[in-house]
């Protein structure tokens, strides 16, 4: 494309923001009460899956808000041997990863943000967790996923080479979302009624 050209609009860009609001909304109007109840539970369906089971390396995040909760999960896959691997946000919006030693060992990070205080191990490092769980709004049957928006996840997710998983809550895998060419997909979602298994894209 030239500098005179206008860049191609993405048709899906206001279906994706229609839905975005109306489940954040949604998920704000969650009492804290249910939010800690479901981390737990989706804690113990992961436990329970032979996929942590086997894995060795998992790749997280830090849930904040009324994001489904990760708390829980972190502190299980710690306490039964997993090397856990979280986002670390980079300038360009691109991920890299460090490893999980503990909640006291999250620091601000901005945007509300929570990293782990150590040194960061390369963007690349994603390639060697078994499973990677990442956040989302939703997902569809296909599996394919609707983030933030922010495209951070559709640039890591490439170099995955193990099961993906999104953490959503039961209600927010839906029959279709809308989607550009350059979203990835999910194997399956994570949630407190236990793993729901979708289309793959790899």
């Amino acid at each position: 494309m030239n500098e005179t050209e206008a860049p191609i609009p993405d048709p899906s860009w206001g279906p994706k923001l229609a839905l975005r609001d109306q489940l954040l909304t949604a998920r704000r109007r969650m009492p804290p009460a249910e939010l800690g109840a479901r981390a737990l539970a989706v804690a113990q369906v992961a436990m329970e899956s032979a996929d942590v089971r086997r894995a060795a390396t998992v790749a997280a995040y830090v849930s904040v808000g009324s994001e489904p909760g990760t708390g829980p999960l972190l502190d299980a896959l710690v306490a039964a041997g997993k090397r856990v691997i979280l986002p670390v946000l980079r300038p360009d919006l691109d991920l890299d990863w460090a490893v999980y030693a503990g909640a006291d060992r999250l620091v601000s990070a901005g945007r509300g943000l929570l990293e782990p205080a150590g040194a960061p191990i390369g963007r690349d490092a994603l390639a060697t967790a078994d499973l990677v769980i990442v956040p989302g709004l939703a997902a569809d049957r296909a599996g394919m996923r609707l983030g933030r928006g922010g495209g951070s996840y559709d640039r890591a997710l490439p170099r995955a080479t193990g099961t993906v998983w999104c953490l959503l809550n039961s209600e927010e895998v839906l029959d279709a979302v809308p989607s550009a060419p350059h979203d990835c997909r999910v194997d399956a979602a994570l949630t407190a009624d236990g793993v729901i298994r979708l289309g793959t894209a790899r």
